[in-house]
């Protein structure tokens, strides 16, 4: 299952030249991710304030390979192409029409609020389970 979240990009997301500084597609895919968790059913607040966990990004490796611009309209594409006891492991584009703008690889780890590595909880893992392809 491939999760699509839309954007636009602001005058605040550009640098001079009206073009999509680098570091914000890493802002855009965080945000992306947190939709994508939601849209499963999984409220991450009652995760770390019930059970104490939370997700931390462990490794992106991350392609930029077309710019977006001021005022495009985007679609962050998110797909869960792997799992394991504490990690998910996710393939992330950005896409402007048919165009694929930048594309990630990201690997979330499961992690105490005190830093403490951690395994996803059975239903946790049956929730993410069910969106993988």
């Amino acid at each position: 299952m491939t999760h699509s979240f839309a954007l636009r990009v602001y005058y605040e997301d550009t640098d001079l030249a009206g073009i999509v500084y680098y570091a914000n597609y890493l802002r855009f895919i965080e945000r992306a991710r947190t939709e994508w968790v939601r849209e499963l059913g999984i409220d991450q607040s009652r995760l770390k304030a019930e059970q104490g966990l939370v997700f931390a990004v462990r490794r992106v490796e991350a392609d930029y390979l077309r710019p977006a611009r001021f005022d495009d309209q985007l679609q962050v594409e998110t797909r869960l192409v792997g799992l394991t006891g504490a990690r998910l492991h996710l393939a992330q584009a950005v896409t402007r029409g048919d165009d694929r703008l930048f594309a990630a690889t990201v690997v979330l780890v499961c992690m105490t609020d005190t830093g403490q590595p951690a395994r996803l909880p059975q239903d946790l893992r049956r929730k993410l389970a069910d969106a993988a392809p």
